[in-house]
Order: C-alpha cells, then sequence, then structure tokens
C-alpha cells in the first residue's frame, strides 16, 4: 500500500467524510443506501452502513466485488451474520453506544423505582399528590451481558449504592457463567438483557426465565426484541408479577393495537437508548479507528467471529 494507492471506503453520510478524510491511504466516497451506487463502488474495499440500516444495506454486498470489511455504527450485527462472502470482514462499533444506553437503563430504573410516571400523570391532572417512593439505591441487578455495555452499566450503577451481578457466557473474574443464571434471578430486584442477538440468545427470556424472577421484579431489555418471548412477557405483566422496561420489541416496530401499547407495569421507548447528541462523533471515532487498523494490515479490534 502506498499513498498513492488508496483504498475506497464507501461512506453513508457527512459525518462519515468528515471522519474518514483525516486518515491517510483512505478515499471515502459518499454513497445512498436506496440510490444507485457512485462508479468508486466498483473498487470499493470497505463499506460503512448507514445508522439503523437494519437489513437495508445487505444486498450492497453483491454489488462490490472488491469488498473486505464491512465497518458497522452499531454494537448490533445480527442482521449481518451469515450473509458475507467468504473473506469478508465484519466489525462493529463496540464502545460507541455503551454509555448512552447503559444512561438510558439506569433512567428507567429511576423511572419505576422513584415513580416518576406516576407524578407526570399527577401534573397533568393538577394533582399534588404526594407519596413515599421506593428507591434504587441496595438495589440488586442481575446483569445478562459482560461486554462493553454490561461493564458500563456496571460503572454507572455503582453511584447508587446498587448491588451488581454481571453474567456472560462463561465464568470468569467479576462475571458470572450463563450456566449459573436460572438460579441467580429469583435473588434479584432487576434483570437486564444486554446480550447480542444470536441463535443461542433467540427466545432466551421465555416463559420459564420470566418464572424464576422474583415477584415484582423488573426486566429490562436494552438488547433486541426477539431475545424475548413476547407473549410470555404480556402474560406475566397482565398477572401484575412483574414489571418491564423495553426500547426494543418484538415485532418492531410494535404495531398499532399490540398489547404491549396498553399493558400496565411497562415503560416503553421506541429503540431510542443508544440515540442521543453526539452518537456519530463517537461512532465515528471508532469506525475510523477500526478502518485505520484494516489499512495497516491489522485485525479491527471489534472483528465478529461466526455468532460472537
Amino acid at each position: 500500500m502506498t499513498d498513492h494507492d488508496p483504498i475506497t471506503v464507501l461512506v453513508p453520510d457527512e459525518h462519515a467524510l468528515a471522519a474518514l478524510s483525516e486518515l491517510t491511504g483512505v478515499r471515502p466516497v459518499r454513497y445512498d443506501v436506496e440510490g444507485e451506487l457512485p462508479a468508486e463502488a466498483a473498487a470499493a474495499e470497505v463499506l460503512i452502513p448507514p445508522f439503523l440500516a437494519g437489513k437495508r444495506a445487505v444486498p450492497l454486498v453483491d454489488k462490490l466485488p472488491k469488498l473486505r470489511l464491512v465497518q458497522l455504527l452499531s454494537a448490533g450485527a445480527e442482521v449481518w451474520l451469515g450473509r458475507l462472502p467468504d473473506g469478508v470482514a465484519l466489525s462493529t462499533c463496540r464502545g460507541a453506544h455503551g454509555g448512552s444506553t447503559a444512561e438510558w437503563v439506569v433512567g428507567v430504573l429511576l423511572s419505576f423505582y422513584r415513580h416518576l410516571p406516576f407524578f407526570l400523570d399527577a401534573q397533568r391532572a393538577g394533582r399534588w399528590d404526594f407519596q413515599v417512593t421506593d428507591t434504587l439505591q441496595d438495589k440488586r441487578v442481575l446483569i445478562v451481558g459482560a461486554g462493553d455495555l454490561g461493564t458500563q452499566l456496571v460503572r454507572r450503577l455503582e453511584p447508587f449504592d446498587v448491588t451488581t451481578t454481571l453474567v456472560g457466557r462463561t465464568a470468569r473474574d467479576g462475571v458470572r457463567g450463563e450456566d449459573e443464571l436460572p438460579g441467580l434471578l429469583g435473588s434479584h430486584d432487576a434483570v437486564v438483557l444486554v446480550v447480542p442477538l444470536t441463535s443461542d440468545t433467540s427466545g432466551m427470556v421465555d416463559a420459564e426465565f420470566l418464572s424464576r424472577m422474583a415477584d415484582g421484579a423488573i426486566l429490562v431489555n436494552a438488547a433486541r426484541g426477539p431475545v424475548v418471548d413476547t407473549d410470555a412477557l404480556v402474560a406475566e405483566l397482565q398477572r401484575g408479577r412483574l414489571r418491564a422496561a423495553l426500547d426494543v420489541t418484538d415485532p418492531e416496530p410494535l404495531p398499532p393495537g399490540h398489547p404491549l401499547w396498553s399493558v400496565d407495569g411497562l415503560l416503553l421507548t421506541p429503540h431510542v437508548a443508544g440515540s442521543c447528541t453526539g452518537r456519530e462523533k463517537r461512532a465515528y471515532g471508532i469506525a475510523a479507528a477500526e478502518v485505520a487498523r484494516f489499512i495497516r494490515g491489522e485485525q479491527p479490534h471489534n472483528l465478529v467471529h461466526g455468532e460472537y
């Protein structure tokens, strides 16, 4: 590789153009995922799909004969798994959105424990409705998923005097193994899901999983909708035994008339946990670093291997 032989990188927006233009040996080329690809696409070795493009960007792979790397702007990679030809690597944006999503988890837990939805309803009705609330202090929170988001969440919960338990695929220092999960569910006040969507985690939170949770516990899904069996969760919410906060649903978007819109004990947001100011700067900072490693002949740090 020489200064006269830059790698063509297809980028989806002006933020990417600015971030990638600072790299030596890279020629960023803007494209529209819904339109015709530019002529430079024939030589493109790196593709950066747009934020929240979902499956719309996957067909582009067939139009890029020189492609060697797909660099995502999200931590989730489920729509790309098994859909890339041999020789094309896949790297996520792990580390860009973990802090924002962890912040959302803290926010919804505080909303439940400090009764914020109740007080908002009282405000709208013009009622000065005093009541003593619960507190996040001294709660026991089980975090299922020990990656960047899980560890970011531990840091943010510690100042609230919360006791956290991290669960990963395998046990290691500070992390319990997934084989211990069934025995841990009943001893925690909240269970937070921050796992990637894979064949192993799809439907993981089923009726049996929910039945093991303590009465009055809160399920928080900051992962992907299909990790949770929606019908099983609705049944528990309708019984009033559990509460839940969901940033993701199955199906998604949630269709009109779905039970999740009206069931009691649920706080629902439309997949916005990581969507906040500064997300582009954080994401493209990591994406640019990954592309820089790639052009130097190094392995990107966030490579996805199989179903990670």
